[in-house]
């Protein structure tokens, strides 16, 4: 590669990554909003009453997942692609006007059928939240496309501050709600209230760029974007079905109370996702533009970088809750869910393969939009059949097994697929090799974190978890660093970050000296 080469894909990876970056801190700051709800409700709900919030939003969950069919991601694909102001706005008011379709009939199905809840959970208690639900699952479907045509836009501060807002309301209304009533109706209003505050902004933002935009439908340009966006949603609704279809059995077969403790054994790492969700928003405009100009070898390129950070970070999280999971456990969650560990530990096994980013490329290249559509089809018929016939017999620890070994294959498969896309061979395989340098690190990293928490095994989960991480710190950051896994830049970048620190530590030093 040569010199000038070298320094355009540096500047593309810095621009990718500063894009990335501002996602990241904006979803970090939503989790830090967000978070505290659950530890609050494990608080102030019982057993039984949290296992039926569980099974509201996992349903307002489902239906946000699977009515809108991805359709508002066809704006990473035709945005950056449009050639004017009037074709931009098509393409956003066709999105709206899917969303609203998708989300009324969703709302209207629950209204009409209340009843639909309560069979499917087996808990009759949910006929009669149906009807709000259906109230919540329409705006959030709708308001949903807030996030996503601000970074389709290619405006990431703007949607930097969209998330953290959309984030806050959501949180700070479910919480008050969580305070002052506590009771899972309270929940569903709140949740109510900021889908209707998100979808004001959203009309707000869409008047502003897009002047006029409900004057844009244009039906080829829709057919268009159901033409590259229906094989995507369907696989992406046999994705829901991986991902909620097994919590619809476990709820139904054992109950409010044993789906409560599932639910938090298959507990999302909020870091896990949200860097996820940055990554993937950032690269598939990118790709997209790449594959246009037939830049296979950048793609490849980039997909490896961006392994090699999802890999720094993934890596240790999974090493460091396979040895202090417990405690993590009962710090969060109390320790009357500490019979979620099993579940939880089995379901962590997905975490360190995440880091495979291949997704993105599948998505830029239209052509293998029906390969993911037939592999989900084939996963998902598999694993309905082993729900329907054993969910009884498996338990909870043999339902998420099926889970994650089904994610496991999928993953694999698709990684397999985008690779031969990009042309990987056997002579890339070296530009993975800080990977395997840090799984040897996180291993380690590991293996002291352990020896840490014998040492200290009886005290409070607090204590325990503070102990083993910071063994576990210690030893991974000075294994990353032996092993040489830091690139030149990142060395200089770290340094020019800590270098107002080590002054400032520099002259507190000097000061104190001259005290004495």
């Amino acid at each position: 590669m040569s010199q000038a080469e070298t320094t355009n894909e540096t500047q593309r990876g810095a621009s990718l990554t500063a894009r990335a970056s501002w996602l990241l801190v904006a979803k970090c700051l939503s989790f830090a909003f967000s978070f505290a709800l659950p530890l609050l409700l494990v608080r102030r709900l019982s057993q039984a009453e949290y296992g039926l919030y569980k099974q509201v939003f996992l349903v307002v969950g489902t239906a946000l997942g699977l009515l809108p069919l991805g359709f508002g991601l066809s704006t990473y694909y035709f945005l950056p692609r449009a050639e004017s102001r009037e074709e931009r706005a098509r393409v956003v008011f066709n999105v709206l006007l899917f969303n609203l379709c998708a989300g009324g009939l969703g709302a209207l199905a629950l209204v009409l059928f209340p009843g639909l809840l309560g069979a499917v959970f087996n808990e009759p208690e949910l006929r009669a939240l149906s009807p709000l639900i259906g109230a919540v699952v329409l705006f959030w479907v709708f308001a949903a496309f807030l996030e996503t045509v601000a970074v389709a836009n290619q405006e990431t501060y703007l949607a930097t501050l969209f998330i953290i807002g959309a984030n806050l309301t959501k949180a700070g209304s479910m919480l008050a709600a969580a305070v002052a009533f506590g009771t899972v109706r309270s929940l569903v209003y709140a949740a109510l209230v900021h889908s209707v505050v998100q979808t004001v902004v959203l009309l707000a933002y869409l008047a502003r760029r897009f002047p006029v935009f409900w004057r844009g439908w244009d039906w080829p340009k829709m057919r268009e974007q159901l033409s590259y966006a229906l094989p995507f949603g369907a696989a992406g609704l046999l994705f829901i079905a991986q991902t909620d279809l097994h919590s619809y059995f476990v709820s139904h077969q054992f109950g409010p109370s044993a789906f409560a403790v599932y639910a938090i054994g298959c507990f999302d790492l909020p870091l896990i996702g949200i860097l996820a969700e940055s990554v993937t928003s950032v690269m598939i405009p990118r790709v997209s533009l790449l594959q246009k100009q037939g830049a296979r070898r950048e793609i490849l390129l980039l997909t490896t970088r961006v392994i090699r950070k999802l890999a720094f970070v993934y890596f240790p999280i999974y090493a460091f809750l396979m040895v202090a999971g417990r405690e993590f456990i009962a710090l969060l969650f109390t320790e009357r869910y500490l019979e979620s560990w099993p579940v939880f530990a089995v379901n962590l096994t997905i975490v360190p393969v995440a880091a495979i980013m291949f997704d993105p490329i599948v998505r830029a290249y239209a052509a293998e939009r029906y390969f993911l559509l037939r592999l989900r089809i084939m996963l998902s018929a598999l694993m309905l059949a082993v729900f329907w016939f054993w969910t009884a017999r498996l338990g909870l620890i043999g339902m998420i097994a099926v889970v994650v070994a089904v994610g496991l294959v999928e993953r694999l498969a698709i990684s397999y697929r985008a690779a031969k896309v990009v042309g990987f061979t056997a002579r890339d395989f070296p530009l993975l090799a800080d990977v395997g340098k840090l799984a040897l690190a996180a291993a380690l990293a590991a293996g002291g974190a352990a020896v840490t928490r014998a040492a200290v095994l009886g005290m409070r989960p607090f204590w325990v978890l503070a102990a083993c991480g910071s063994a576990f710190v210690l030893v991974y950051g000075a294994a990353v660093l032996l092993l040489g896994v830091p690139s030149a830049d990142e060395r200089d970048s770290a340094r020019r970050l800590l270098a107002p620190w080590r002054r400032r530590v520099q002259r507190d030093g000097a000061a104190a000296g001259a005290g004495l």
